[in-house]
């Protein structure tokens, strides 16, 4: 693998409706879905002027054109969470027909529009936004999962060698599913005890929402850049782990945006000086409100790294190319 500099990595948790189904009103949460439409090809816009490579980790729903071909392409085994509101088959009755009169649950135009910019890729981001973590679902309704994922995605000739775990619930059971079925890499998170995702009910509780939202503006957990050669894991997995979340912009706290930017950019500069890993990740969703904005604050990203390019030789690239190179 290449050793001489670092790299800068993004991955997009895309999946409109079905990411906030179980905790979010449609009515309440429209415009934000709404506007994904106008979101992605604006971010592969952005990107392309910079040179830099997304990872667009798609919910397999997506995929389907109509309500038809989803039925037909859900897995004969589903996931029987002990909490009934994880469960998005019972959901997809309430869902509308095919995506022009339900933009909120289909994407297979989107998918197309990323397809046809190849430097970015489309990952996993599993079939039916599958929570690894909660009770009550199994190895084997996992695996039933991602094999829906990789049938949808072949038949557009989309092939799934990255995944990352909806609410990053990644548990190391699923991992030997993934590399069995031709994954190559996941999306970790920070090795700090306030993104512990394997006890779901902690993770929610104010005390550690608190804490995350704190560590957006201050240096709490560190900057989590990693040495690239410690990436691949004990199953020949390689781990691209998180470095931050991109929060979205926020007006009540607008006079703290700056030093949220800085936060993110002083990480990218320690990453390329150490010829690290820095991973950056969000929801197109999260655009979806205060646009301009959010769109304002990437590009000041964008231009940071073009900087950190030009001096360090600091490059972007997808899950899959990192994961690539690491074990070439």
């Amino acid at each position: 693998m290449q050793k001489k500099n670092g790299y800068l990595v993004i991955s997009l948790d895309f999946e409109l409706f079905w990411g906030v189904f179980d905790v979010r009103e449609l009515n309440n949460y429209r415009s934000n879905i709404d506007n994904v439409r106008a979101v992605v090809p604006r971010l592969i816009e952005l990107a392309n002027n910079y040179n830099i490579a997304l990872t667009f980790a798609t919910v397999g729903f997506l995929f389907n054109e109509t309500k038809e071909e989803l039925l037909k392409s859900c897995p004969d085994i589903t996931p029987n969470y002990k909490n009934s509101k994880f469960n998005p088959y019972e959901y997809i009755k309430n869902i509308g027909d095919c995506e022009k009169t339900d933009p909120y649950h289909y994407a297979s135009t989107l998918i197309e529009t990323i397809k046809n910019n190849p430097q970015h890729e489309i990952g996993s981001h599993t079939f039916s936004h599958y929570y690894c973590n909660e009770a009550g679902q199994t190895v084997q309704d996992f695996e039933e999962d991602l094999l829906a994922t990789i049938r949808i995605a072949n038949k557009k000739s989309i092939p799934i060698k990255s995944i990352v775990f909806p609410r990053n619930q990644i548990n190391k059971n699923y991992l030997k599913i993934c590399k069995k079925h031709g994954i190559t890499c996941y999306r970790g998170t920070e090795n700090h005890w306030m993104f512990n995702t394997y006890d779901t009910n902690q993770l929610e509780k104010p005390f550690y929402k608190a804490f995350r939202l704190m560590d957006a503006y201050l240096n709490i957990s560190g900057y989590n850049t990693y040495n690239i050669e410690n990436l691949k894991d004990s199953l020949g997995m390689v781990n691209i782990p998180s470095s931050k979340f991109l929060r979205p912009y926020s007006k009540s706290l607008k006079f703290l945006e700056k030093i949220r930017v800085n936060r993110i950019k002083k990480g990218l500069s320690k990453a390329a000086k150490n010829n690290e890993l820095y991973h950056i990740w969000w929801h197109p969703h999260n655009f979806g409100e205060n646009t301009e904005e959010n769109f304002k604050l990437l590009e000041d990203i964008f231009i940071h790294y073009k900087k950190l390019n030009s001096t360090h030789n600091y490059q972007s690239i997808t899950m899959s190319n990192l994961a690539n190179l690491i074990t070439s």
